[in-house]
């Protein structure tokens, strides 16, 4: 079973998608015990919900601790937690569940088609992955109560169109050209007690059209119509492709009615009529005809793309709707597992902020949560602030990595050095039933726009390992655990300090910042949305300190649902280093309708903000900085007092260096302060690893934006620079490995 996913560094040649069997169970056994939290972040007096599956009956126990340390790595004593006198409420017990994939739309069709004789229905469709060789897909299918189909317009595993119901299928097979538009249509005479099925192609000027003999429909029990599945649960396959205009006809549609199709000319007088053009922000698919058959989509499929109508005139979906009105459906969409809640757990108001889990226990199987409680809105604790980036969290949540398919050996290593350190066992590699990351593609290749935190995140546990072989990689540690290696450090240190998320810098703007004399960030605050950095620099432009502690920050621009809290999209625009690219004229988010993509190709550069933004990547490796020929002079010199060497940082658990994998760099004409004193930079960076630029500096195989070198670009700049009248300050240290070097020798290091 082969599979690729476009990232940073990733290997092209490699198939990008896991097949359907895949997904139904994983590349491995489904996971025993797992769960979720409705909500990342809580302040005291607020309630969080777990929900989860487990074994059948068994007992559950549940716990709350306050996380010390996310990372395995013995040598810096492994995962280290304090238990809390705190009770969890057990709810539900505990079941076996699935995890319903697949997105559809769904409409109630109120018995408006209890006597329906004579019909037809037109629908346009883009199938972009084909079923299993002896399976089919719905674009559309009439259910009754019980879920029977009454009525289905099917694509199978051989390319071809048919319609299936209850009493009777027709044996059509008409074949239809993958990745093209296509219009199917199906017309039944009552009276005469025929069908007709067409396959319209418009960009061949015809249509193909079989006929075929059927008994009578009976529509008494039409209860639901829905688009691209039958449903949740169901054995048959979710359609993957997209999915245009459906409309229905109470007669059958004249040959010339058909025909006008091909031209892009609509019948007359539907009885139904659901323009996908309209509400696009929204899960809601509406009906333009008399009845009002709205519906609903269900399991966030991706919508603002290209339909059959798109010219490339526009490339903002707002400007010209009538060109974007398709949804694009896969079968491992998913916005929330809809798992019961079998534990509550409300924060104790006298309880500190910090990092704190949900540790389960059941039938011998264990599961944590991550769970940060910050702060009452005004209410700071400490005058320390560490900002936990839980939106790039989930923008990578169950990333599957290229390593894990491409290399046996790579996987092998994994596993042992796992077993080995008794980190977090699970990886999403072997789990694509819980859903991907955006940084892999869906299962017909295209990429996976929208995340969603209502999940299992298994590379956001306490103990999980990104990359094997410490002795390259050290601790091999990525984003929340990875994290830990600042806080623990700053508790180590004796700096009291609350936690802040994204999710309330979001929400509560430079509000949540004022009270606070300091803000840190963690190793890769990388997604963000315009309300978080407007708070940002409101905060270091009104007197507040800002420490970027990390690389490759605040580069994407995100969107929040403006309908269901914890679901983010993006769009990977042009340029940058991406995971994947999306389609030209999808630039444009579904969520807000504005330009996604990076934030430097939005006017709104790292640099600006920071003093630093990102530059170049290698391999999880790291190296030092040396300090710069002025710095110790300069006004800022007071930073290096206590570093009498001319490097620094050439240790750590994140790659063996304080500086590396991804790297930011100043860069005045992106935003980097005139008066910004660049104190050090790193070097010595392998040539082996390899390094690349970021594209987005690139003119030619010769020539940068810049016009220095790959080699003179490709290094981290550590930057300090005053603002408000030198009351406010940012200090940017330009590497995603910088924390994990502050744990080394028990924080008694350069």
């Amino acid at each position: 079973r082969q599979c690729r996913y476009f990232m940073c560094g990733s290997n092209p040649a490699i198939d990008p998608t896991f097949a359907p069997e895949q997904l139904a169970g994983g590349g491995g056994a489904m996971i025993p015990l797992a769960a979720y939290v409705d909500r990342m972040s809580v302040a005291p007096g607020e309630t969080v919900r777990v929900h989860g599956r487990g074994p059948e009956g068994a007992v559950l126990n549940a716990r709350i601790v306050r996380v010390i340390s996310a990372d395995p790595n013995p040598e810096l004593g492994g995962v280290r937690t304090e238990p809390v006198a705190s009770e969890v409420a057990l709810k539900a017990p505990l079941s076996e569940r699935d995890v319903p994939l697949g997105s559809y739309g769904e409409v109630d069709l109120k018995g408006r088609l209890a006597t329906l004789g004579s019909f037809s229905f037109t629908i346009r469709f883009q199938c972009t992955r084909l079923p299993a060789v002896d399976a089919e897909a719905p674009l559309a299918a009439i259910l009754d109560g019980s879920g029977g189909v009454v009525f289905a317009m099917v694509v199978d595993g051989q390319g071809c169109l048919d319609v299936r119901s209850e009493s009777c299928s027709g044996e059509l097979a008409i074949p239809f050209a993958l990745n093209t538009w296509q219009t199917a249509v199906f017309r039944y005479d009552a009276e005469a007690g025929t069908g007709l099925l067409s396959c319209v192609d418009a960009r061949a000027g015809g249509a193909e059209t079989a006929p075929v003999e059927l008994g009578s429909f009976d529509f008494a029990d039409a209860m639901t119509l829905r688009f691209a599945s039958y449903g949740r649960h169901q054995s048959i396959p979710a359609f993957n492709g997209r999915l245009e205009r459906p409309e229905l006809f109470t007669r059958a549609l004249s040959d010339r009615e058909v025909a006008g199709l091909s031209h892009g000319t609509r019948a007359t007088d539907p009885f139904a009529s659901w323009d996908f053009s309209k509400d696009i922000t929204t899960s809601r698919i509406l009906d333009e005809a008399q009845h009002g058959l709205h519906g609903r989509l269900i399991n966030q499929p991706t919508r603002a793309v290209r339909g059959m109508d798109w010219t490339g005139r526009e490339m903002a979906w707002r400007h010209a709707p009538g060109e974007y009105a398709a949804i694009h459906f896969h079968d491992d969409d998913i916005e929330d597992c809809e798992w019961p809640v079998i534990a509550e757990w409300t924060v104790p108001d006298a309880l500190p902020s910090g990092q704190y889990a949900v540790l389960l226990q059941a039938a011998g199987e264990t599961e944590n949560v991550p769970v940060f409680v910050v702060p009452k809105l005004g209410q700071p604790t400490a005058r320390i602030a560490v900002l936990v980036s839980t939106f790039t969290f989930t923008v990578y949540g169950n990333h599957a990595r290229p390593e894990w398919v491409r290399d046996p050996e790579w996987q092998a290593a994994w596993r042992e050095q796992t077993a080995e350190w008794g980190a977090y066992p699970h990886n999403p590699g072997d789990h694509p039933d819980l859903g991907l990351s955006t940084y892999n593609t869906h299962t017909d290749g295209s990429g996976i726009a929208i995340a969603s935190w209502h999940r299992p995140m298994l590379n956001v546990r306490l103990g999980y390992l990104t990359y094997p072989y410490p002795e390259i990689r050290a601790s091999g540690l990525r984003h929340y655990p990875a994290d830990t290696h600042l806080t623990q450090w700053l508790e180590g240190a004796g700096f009291a300090y609350d936690i802040i998320t994204d999710w309330e810098l979001h929400h509560d703007g430079a509000a949540r910042l004022g009270d606070y004399s300091v803000v840190l960030t963690g190793s890769h605050p990388e997604y963000h949305t315009r309300e978080m950095l407007d708070a940002l620099e409101a905060y270091r432009d009104g007197g507040g300190r800002f420490c970027y502690l990390g690389g490759n920050g605040f580069y994407w621009k995100i969107a929040l649902s403006p309908e269901r809290d914890g679901v983010i999209e993006i769009r990977r625009a042009e340029g940058g280093i991406r995971a994947w690219a999306s389609e030209p004229g999808e630039y444009y988010n579904q969520f807000d309708g504005e330009y996604g993509g990076l934030w430097r190709r939005n006017g709104r550069p790292p640099q600006h903000l920071t003093g630093v933004g990102f530059t170049g990547q290698g391999n999880f490796v790291g190296s030092h900085y040396r300090v710069t020929d002025d710095a110790r002079a300069s006004r800022a010199g007071w930073i290096l007092d206590g570093i009498d060497a001319p490097t620094f940082g050439g240790s750590g658990f994140s790659g063996h260096g304080a500086a590396g994998f991804e790297l930011d760099r100043a860069d005045k004409a992106l935003g980097t302060p005139g008066h910004a004193i660049i104190l050090a930079q790193s070097e010595d960076h392998d040539p082996e690893a390899p390094w690349v630029l970021v594209p987005e500096e690139r003119l030619t195989h010769l020539t940068t934006i810049p016009g220095d070198s790959d080699r003179e670009l490709i290094r981290a700049d550590m930057v300090f620079f005053e603002t408000a009248g030198g009351k406010g300050a940012v200090f940017s240290t330009g590497s995603i490995t910088f924390c994990g070097s502050l744990p080394v020798n028990n924080g008694d290091n350069d």
